[in-house]
């Protein structure tokens, strides 16, 4: 049974003012930019595909590429300029921290009013009400005003909601970087299990390929506005894992308004540095970072590095000591030897946590390279097992000579 399909959905934005409020300048200006390419904007063109109950699919892409758009138009927050949208089942969408709350209301308010606009009675959110509690841990809030909540404690009771609340259709974008890793983990298990067992059906938007990987029946790339590649997982994101397998190698920001992150992490500059003209197997490097820093309040800020391969399985994370820093400009970087990593493709991110348990900011798949091979004294030029490859010395001794 179908639950989702998408004919022909295209969006476009026009760039620039919005008007003067004066008609005849605002018809002539109209017209002008018409006429203006570089005034448009496709944010999709011609989407079609269809998802079926119970699947969970998976879209991928770089950042523009057109995921928020087409689940907000899916979610009929905005309108799509061509095409339509049909479907069976009631939709919670989670685009948003905090999506479809009312920050003047209680947390115990918001969930009668959520399930409410999916059409539950009182009874029926009150039947499942203590199960919400549990899974958002904010017990001690619930009867406090969401306004006044972190945006962690938002986006686990807004999932909480949108989990239990018993949508047809859950659709999740990549919010879940707001909470913790055990949060995160709570959350990927629920997906999983109100698709499988309760034959929900989810969309789910997320830079993490093996997140993605264990938890989507299909997957979509979207590429400027297109789908260009649809299928299984393991193929599709392999795909495109390979079609980003470029070196990046640093983004730097100029100003805290135009950077990455958050109200307390902002980058300036990630940046990896090596010496060599060819990165192989042999070479050291080193990650750069400096970030502007609002210190939310009195804690230890650490720093962690992880590092990924083309498949999303973590190579290692490392971190920083704790460090009770004050607000400003941060510098810092991690060394990592050569003779370590094995050749292939790989990504970085780096995250921001406080008191070792709330994370601040997670810049995810924020750096990409490759690394070459290089042999020498073998005949062997198979591909070299594992996922590092040091060089460890092992020594042979004679101890007989027959």
């Amino acid at each position: 049974m179908i639950a989702i399909k998408v004919e022909n959905i295209s969006k476009l934005y026009r760039l620039g003012n919005a008007g003067s409020g004066r008609l005849r300048e605002d018809i002539r200006f109209w017209i002008k930019r018409q006429k203006a390419d570089k005034h448009l904007l496709w944010a999709l063109k011609d989407i079609n595909f269809e998802i079926h109950q119970g699947e969970v699919m998976g879209f991928i892409g770089n950042n523009g590429a057109g995921k928020s758009t087409l689940l907000k138009i899916i979610s009929s927050i905005t309108t799509p300029t061509t095409g339509r949208i049909s479907g069976r089942g009631s939709i919670a969408s989670l685009l948003e921290v905090g999506s479809g709350f009312h920050g003047d209301l209680t947390g115990r308010e918001n969930i009668f009013l959520n399930g409410n606009i999916l059409g539950m009675k009182n009874h029926e959110i009150k039947s499942c009400f203590d199960e919400i509690l549990t899974f958002s841990g904010v017990e001690e809030l619930i009867d406090t005003p969401v306004k006044h909540y972190s945006s962690g404690m938002y986006m686990r009771l807004a999932f909480a909601v949108a989990a239990h609340l018993n949508p047809e259709i859950l659709i999740v974008d990549e919010v879940l970087a707001v909470g913790d890793v055990e949060f995160q983990r709570k959350c990927l298990g629920k997906m999983k299990e109100i698709s499988g067992r309760k034959g929900k059906t989810v969309l789910f938007v997320s830079h993490n390929t093996q997140a993605m990987q264990n938890l989507c029946d299909r997957v979509i790339t979207l590429h400027k506005g297109h789908i260009i590649d649809s299928g299984k997982p393991e193929t599709v994101i392999a795909n495109y894992l390979k079609s980003t397998d470029n070196n990046y190698l640093e983004q730097c920001y100029d100003t805290p308004e135009s950077a990455p992150g958050n109200d307390y992490i902002r980058i300036k500059k990630i940046a990896i540095q090596y010496d060599t003209e060819i990165f192989d197997i042999r070479t050291p490097f080193t990650t750069q970072f400096e970030f502007w820093y609002n210190a939310p309040e009195q804690g230890m800020l650490t720093v962690g590095i992880h590092l990924f391969n083309m498949a999303g399985e973590c190579i290692f994370d490392v971190a920083s000591k704790g460090a009770d820093l004050r607000t400003g400009l941060i510098k810092g970087e991690c060394h990592i030897p050569g003779n370590f990593l094995n050749n292939g493709a790989y990504y970085l991110s780096i995250v921001f946590v406080k008191d070792t348990t709330q994370r601040l900011y997670y810049f995810e798949g924020c750096l990409s390279f490759n690394v070459e091979d290089f042999r020498e004294n073998t005949a062997w030029f198979g591909k070299w097992m594992g996922y590092v490859r040091p060089a460890f010395p092992v020594i042979l001794n004679q101890q007989h000579v027959l």
